[in-house]
């Protein structure tokens, strides 16, 4: 059975009975004494939070159980809430398998691209480096992670957190980067390509993931560490492994270091050669470009989005003029 009501759809006021996968859930207090039930909930066409308020005893045992990756069917209304769409939940149960019948792509949200087409593109481009040793750092990170990466969401939520999004992410950034290269021809691309593939590769043991690309969150290591500085040590260790040259080694994990670029984003030092700061504005213009996408998506042409909490909560327009 195919879903009939999609989040990117969705009207204030609506009333709604559908199935949904769960992304985030926990049980709260809220500022009464009472307990309510805090979920995030998803589909192919993006995700949206609700609540049920004053959960029972009883409920509580049942919504205790729910975790991310669960099927459950909703009954609720959409509301706004500061500008923003949320589903106050009346009932919320799990999904039968014995009497449910669901389209399990109707649940996932994906990249726009098949896995192991955009792993093969993003393999290519390793390979082509001219450079032996950025070569062998490259491919070998992409050949050990390869697994991981043909469902590994690159957040848990906001930018590509879906399933192949961070091969999505990768590509795209590839993309940008090799036309930056044929204007700024004083640019290595060899180092363009290796800095964009190894920048975010330990996001694989930073974040936690299951194979629907849906992440309940971050390891032990991720929290404490976080993917730079994860990224460092691997490319430490696979450096030696692959006798890579000191000056490569540390020019490497100088990119991975500062493509955050600032010291509240997690970098504790700025790029120091162009390579490096272009990898800064890859990333950063692949994850706000995409955030622009996902918000305008559902947005009817001559409109404005609800407030984006990732672009400094901005409301978007679409022009009159766009195609649906």
């Amino acid at each position: 059975m195919s879903k009939q009501f999609y989040i990117a759809d969705m009207q204030t006021g609506d009333n709604l009975t559908e199935f949904f996968m769960v992304r985030a859930a926990s049980l709260k207090t809220g500022a009464n004494g009472k307990l309510y039930f805090d979920v995030t909930l998803g589909d192919s066409s993006g995700e949206i939070n609700g609540k049920k308020w004053d959960v029972s005893e009883s409920e509580s045992a049942e919504f205790s159980g729910i975790s991310e990756g669960d099927l459950v069917k909703v009954r609720a209304q959409i509301i706004e809430w500061n500008g923003i769409k949320q589903l106050r939940i009346g009932k919320l149960r799990r999904y039968d398998p014995q009497s449910d019948q669901l389209e399990m792509n109707d649940y996932i949200k994906a990249a726009p691209e098949a896995p192991e087409s955009m792993y093969q593109y993003i393999l290519a481009k390793a390979i082509s480096i001219g450079d032996e040793e950025l070569k062998s750092m490259a491919v070998r990170f992409l050949r050990d992670n390869k697994k991981k990466l043909l469902y590994y969401p690159a957040a848990m939520k906001n930018h590509h957190a879906e399933l192949g999004g961070l091969l999505y992410h990768i590509k795209r950034m590839l993309m940008m980067g090799e036309r930056a290269c044929d204007v700024y021809t004083s640019l290595d691309k060899d180092w363009v390509v290796c800095g964009v593939i190894l920048h975010d590769m330990e996001k694989l043991n930073e974040l936690q993931s299951n194979e629907l690309g849906v992440s309940p969150g971050y390891s032990f290591e991720g929290k404490l560490l976080g993917h730079i500085a994860q990224g460092v040590k691997a490319v430490e260790k696979m450096a030696e492994e692959l006798g890579v040259s000191e000056e490569k080694k540390i020019m490497l994990e100088h990119m991975i270091l500062s493509h955050h670029y600032e010291p509240e984003f997690g970098s504790p030092v700025k790029p120091l050669f162009p390579e490096a700061e272009l990898l800064h504005y890859l990333d950063m213009t692949d994850a706000k470009l995409f955030d622009f996408e996902e918000a305008l998506l559902p947005v009817k042409p001559g409109e404005f989005s609800e407030r984006v909490r990732t672009l400094d909560g901005r409301t978007l327009y679409k022009p009159s003029f766009s195609k649906e």
